[in-house]
């Protein structure tokens, strides 16, 4: 493999292993109650209901972008409104992370991921994250996984109101770091997301076929190619 002096990687499915499930009525029933101890009222197929609705027109706003990205603190907060009751942006964002608890089975990085970033880092490469997640839930992950210190800057498509495979949110990376593309590789487990944007880029890749990987028909469009997550492997190819 060629040496890279930049190393984008992106996160689920790639440096962390993940199961979520939103659409539980559990989920539904508990965070009612919380909505409730607000002062909003809903039943639980209400709230659900409601905040499907709510995802979709924020989407809808930005539908002049191929690849938009909402931000779901607005949604949260717009579900306290629909019931008439002010919320501040912190508690917004606390509805959030509390849904996000309630839909998560597990959240770990894969082993061996933090000693293969430790490696890189000391080879004196730059290490950055390039992931399509929401803001107020990758952030706290982050932190409480560990891994916020392994990254010389962090990109969460939320923020950036644009997701992979748009170029514009690589070349957001590019632009403030003003990289070298022919110097970076990006590192991802979706071939029509974090590989796909990379190619349309000119940027080299390597593809992660890994638990979390949708599936995939043929070949990736990748420079480089590691059928099954294996960091061991992952270390011996940087």
């Amino acid at each position: 493999m060629k040496d890279y002096k930049n190393y984008i990687f992106d996160l689920y499915g790639t440096l962390v292993d993940i199961h979520t499930d939103e659409w539980t009525a559990e989920l539904w029933e508990k965070l009612s109650f919380f909505y409730g101890f607000y002062g909003a009222m809903y039943e639980p197929e209400e709230l659900k209901e409601s905040y499907s609705a709510m995802v979709a027109q924020e989407e809808n706003n930005y539908a002049q972008e191929a690849y938009p990205e909402i931000e779901l603190e607005y949604v949260f907060q717009k579900l306290f409104e629909k019931k008439g009751v002010k919320a501040d942006m912190e508690l917004a964002v606390h509805a959030g992370q509390f849904f996000r608890i309630l839909s998560m089975e597990y959240v770990k990085v894969y082993d061996g991921t933090k000693e293969m970033l430790e490696l890189l880092h000391k080879k004196g490469k730059k290490v950055y994250l390039l992931s399509n997640a929401q803001d107020i839930f990758t952030s706290y992950e982050l932190r409480y996984l560990g891994l916020t210190p392994y990254f010389d800057d962090i990109f969460i498509s939320s923020s950036c109101q644009c997701k992979k495979p748009d170029t514009k949110f690589y070349q957001m990376l590019i632009d403030k770091h003003q990289l070298n593309i022919e110097e970076c590789l990006m590192i991802g487990n979706d071939n029509t997301t974090d590989i796909a944007g990379a190619k349309e880029l000119g940027m080299d890749s390597l593809y992660i076929h890994s638990n979390l990987s949708p599936e995939l028909k043929g070949e990736p469009d990748s420079t480089y190619f590691l059928e099954e997550m294996d960091m061991k492997k992952l270390m011996e190819m940087l």
